[in-house]
């Protein structure tokens, strides 16, 4: 039996809704055919960006969007992609697959597409990011300039010929991506040089403050990087994904072994050593923790499905994928002082994406289902938890069987998130509730009874949430849960 407590009237940190971005670059079918089709295509769609993958996403109310990379940044020259797409150039994605792309989907189409997954009162910020591998420093001035300018000038004049009279709204911006390798193969100190040049001609010209990103590594690199251009920067970027096996042979997203269930948890779990000793080397340049902690890329990594392009990474997605997910976000909160934004690896068609498409067809994996699950953490206050937990899994891939995170929203409902990792066992857990008096607890629970249970087009909702009822309350806020063997629950007490 596990015991838990939540304190419920205890906690300070905001849990930021930017902890569940995701992330869309121009790899395999991410872009063209999962979010563009073009306006003249049979799938139904809104300006070229398909209605069915829309409204999927504005179920979720997603916070921000990174875009248009990932290693396709550091090649992406933004003229390419605006004016009449007639007349745009193709070019080839030599990272992804060595394809040919028209460049249909561009500036104008990635911010339109915000504007569109922001229902009133849930923005999606847009969070670009520049080219710094092959760029010049005047051309990620001239792209701010094109996008936040809204008196004139000559790229304000040029957006507008292009048909967009307002400026657009814009906070995040990252001074390149993974400059240690794709982006450049620089070293720490020569990139903090280049960070810092760049960074300087980086300007809002609304007036609003540019949020600026610079890309962050290993801890070696992070110190020589926070020494050097700490106080330059709004946020350090840094990248963790969850690989079974070696990268040569990750593992397979379906068919797996028991034990390949604990290790890819217990990897998941391992989040949270990075995010510790990347807070720890921020603290000591950054004591004041202006800086925030900026992962901009994780999840899980598989060998791509049998008979896909290999630079196109598309994977399945399981239920062991929505464990990864949940336990992820479950270290995420504690780190709510310190990690300002989190994006998802990626958003439809690649690697651990919310959103699957053929064609015309399109299906919901059991990650967007944990996404979705979890959205009252979002914006909510953090509470402390106690929990003492058995173990599960055999010796060498043990992990705590289960994860908890608790929040209370601005209403003063409390919300509890918990997971099984155990493959086999039900969780019963001893818990209470201190310093409020709880009348009615309702959850729901995304559980099956296989380990590698996931969505087809040909069952599109086998694996979704359906309704819990294995929470009691009891007197002096006592709660009893009976947890499912490999489960996720997400409870509202009130």
């Amino acid at each position: 039996m596990a015991r838990l407590i939540v304190n419920a009237d205890q906690g300070r940190h905001t849990i930021s809704r930017h902890l569940y971005g995701h992330f869309a670059e121009h790899l395999g079918r991410c872009i063209y055919e999962g979010l563009w089709v073009g306006e003249d295509s049979p799938i139904p769609n809104t300006r070229g960006l398909r209605n069915d993958v829309l409204a999927a996403l504005q179920r979720l109310g997603m916070p921000n969007l990174r875009w248009p990379g990932g290693c396709f940044a550091d090649t992406y020259h933004w003229r390419d992609g605006i004016g009449p797409r007639s007349e745009r150039p193709t070019i080839v994605n030599v990272h992804w697959g060595g394809t040919t792309e028209n460049n249909h989907f561009g500036t104008h189409e990635f911010l339109d597409l915000c504007e569109l997954l922001s229902p009133e009162g849930s923005r999606c910020e847009p969070y670009i990011c520049g080219n710094v591998g092959s760029g010049t420093v005047q051309e990620m001035s001239q792209w701010l300039e094109y996008i936040t300018m809204p008196g004139q000038s000559p790229m304000a004049a040029l957006r507008r010929r292009h048909g967009r009279e307002e400026a657009w709204p814009l906070t995040y911006w990252a001074v390149g991506n993974e400059n240690w390798g794709c982006g450049g193969n620089m070293r720490p100190a020569f990139y903090a040089d280049v960070y810092r040049q760049f960074q300087t001609f980086c300007r809002n010209f609304s007036g609003k403050r540019l949020y600026k990103v610079a890309c962050g590594h290993t801890d070696e690199w992070n110190e020589v990087l926070m020494r050097e251009a700490g106080r330059f920067m709004d946020g350090l970027s840094i990248h963790y994904y969850t690989v079974p096996g070696p990268w040569h042979k990750k593992g397979s997203a379906t068919r797996f072994s028991e034990e390949e269930w604990y290790t890819t948890l217990r990897k998941a779990l391992a989040v949270d050593e990075f995010l510790a000793r990347t807070q720890a080397i921020m603290d000591r340049f950054d004591p004041g923790r202006r800086v925030g902690m900026v992962l901009d890329e994780w999840g899980t990594w598989y060998d791509v499905e049998p008979g896909t392009n290999p630079g196109f990474l598309y994977q399945q997605n399981t239920l062991r994928d929505a464990l990864v997910a949940a336990v992820s976000f479950h270290v995420f909160h504690t780190y709510a002082q310190r990690l300002h934004l989190a994006n998802i690896a990626q958003t439809i068609n690649v690697l651990q994406a919310m959103v699957l498409t053929d064609g015309p067809r399109m299906l919901c994996t059991p990650t967007y289902h944990v996404f979705e699950m979890f959205r009252a953490h979002q914006e909510a206050t953090a509470l402390p938890v106690f929990l003492d937990t058995l173990a599960c899994g055999p010796a060498a891939q043990c992990v705590p069987q289960v994860s908890a995170s608790a929040s209370r929203d601005a209403a003063g409902r409390l919300h509890l998130s918990l997971c099984n990792l155990d493959l086999e066992k039900e969780a019963e857990i001893d818990g209470e509730v201190r310093g409020v008096a709880l009348k009615a607890v309702s959850g729901r629970v995304l559980t099956d009874a296989k380990m590698n249970a996931h969505n087809t087009f040909k069952q599109p909702e086998a694996l979704r949430p359906t309704a819990f009822d294995g929470a009691t309350l009891g007197p002096a806020g006592k709660l009893t849960v009976k947890l499912p063997a490999k489960s996720v629950v997400m409870l509202e007490l009130a």
